[in-house]
């Protein structure tokens, strides 16, 4: 994935970044968690009514 553009000497140049995707857990957490989110942004709005 290309990080940076830039020219030097005439000729232009990127900066080239490698990334892996997550682990099967890291997704299940980020899961998890937007759930909760959700769930208490649900409860808060319905106490404000």
């Amino acid at each position: 994935m290309p990080l940076r553009l830039y020219f030097k000497n005439g000729k232009v140049k990127v900066e080239v970044g490698v990334a892996k995707g997550k682990k099967l857990h890291d997704k299940r957490e980020d899961l998890k968690k937007k759930d909760l989110k959700r769930e208490h942004a649900k409860e808060f709005k319905i106490k404000a009514r």
